[in-house]
């Protein structure tokens, strides 16, 4: 009798295991625009956990917007699309809460799970009902790099925003900011316009511009791949290389070939890959088989890479993960 009972629940498994890999799930993932560094790691993330998807009968789909000009709306569109297409989960960052809460709040209502991802952090989850936030604490990020440089030797310094009114852009400019003040030093924050993010020549010549009329500006902290890349040739042009340290938000290939070199202090590491393919493992697992995280914040970051990790970190890039 107990070989027959056990023998019915092992049907019983099988057959809903089968059930669920010839559904599979439809997520929809929300990331940045295609030439970015910084979410061509993160896609990849997805995309790998997604093979784990497609075997299962489900399948990945990556939404990102062609600029970042409007980037609030132009998100908030994206998931609006993601709706509209059918997905069973979303995975979509919380960049600018006024005008993307309202789509998340959609996603709610058509009881689709989703997770929120990259930015808003834990709060932004808790307030709009996401199962998990998986990121890193984009506050402690900034706040990281300020006290990094701090212990450099910083005494004055500008945190370079190419994306104001992104909420996590402005968290990670306020926590360097408080890390060097904390430490005694100066604070400045550089507001560029959208356009100039990931546009290197625009960066590095708003940056000379700016040390040139602030002699005493001794560290950059920047807040996008690109932009350091900008910021090391902006301080070159100003006859200041050697004088100012750059550490920023993200990495790839030419971010540590300049840390490698010398050329950049450091790197805030809140490991893209992982956003990606974390967020996408979970719904995975919840949509298939009911299955959950207990710990709704799971962070990525953030971790720095510096002088002292960097041929580690290299391994790890040459891959296409870090």
């Amino acid at each position: 009798m107990k070989l027959a009972k056990l023998l019915a629940t092992a049907a019983i498994m099988t057959l809903g295991a089968g059930m669920a890999y010839a559904e599979g799930a439809n997520i929809f993932v929300i990331g940045g625009k295609p030439d970015d560094p910084f979410w061509g790691i993160v896609k990849k993330g997805a995309e790998d956990a997604g093979k784990l998807v497609a075997a299962q009968g489900g399948s990945v789909t990556w939404l990102g917007p062609q600029n970042y000009d409007n980037l609030g709306v132009d998100a908030a569109e994206l998931i609006r699309q993601a709706i509209d297409q059918g997905a069973t989960a979303i995975v979509a960052p919380d960049w600018v809460p006024d005008a993307m809460d309202p789509a998340f709040q959609a996603v709610a209502a058509a009881k689709i799970p989703f997770i929120v991802y990259n930015a808003g952090g834990l709060e932004a989850a808790d307030r709009l009902g996401a199962m998990n936030y998986v990121g890193s604490n984009d506050y402690k990020g900034g706040l990281g790099g300020g006290e990094y440089l701090a212990k450099a030797g910083s005494k004055s310094g500008v945190c370079i925003n190419s994306l104001p009114g992104a909420a996590n852009i402005e968290a990670y400019c306020k926590g360097y900011g408080d890390g060097l003040t904390a430490a005694g030093a100066k604070a400045d924050v550089l507001p560029l316009p959208a356009t100039a993010e990931g546009n290197v020549t625009a960066v590095a010549q708003a940056i000379k511009a700016y040390l040139l009329e602030h002699p005493d500006v001794d560290s950059v902290f920047t807040t996008a791949n690109l932009d350091a890349v900008g910021a090391v040739q902006g301080i070159a042009q100003a006859g200041m290389e050697g004088k100012v340290k750059v550490c920023g938000i993200n990495f790839d290939a030419a971010i540590l070939d300049q840390i490698d070199k010398g050329t950049q202090a450091c790197a805030i590491d809140q490991q893209g890959y992982q956003q990606g393919f974390y967020a996408v493992s979970i719904l995975n697992g919840y949509v298939n088989y009911g299955l959950t995280i207990p710990t709704r914040e799971i962070l990525t970051g953030p971790g720095v890479v510096d002088a002292a990790n960097i041929k580690a970190t290299l391994a790890g890039a040459s891959q296409g993960t870090r």
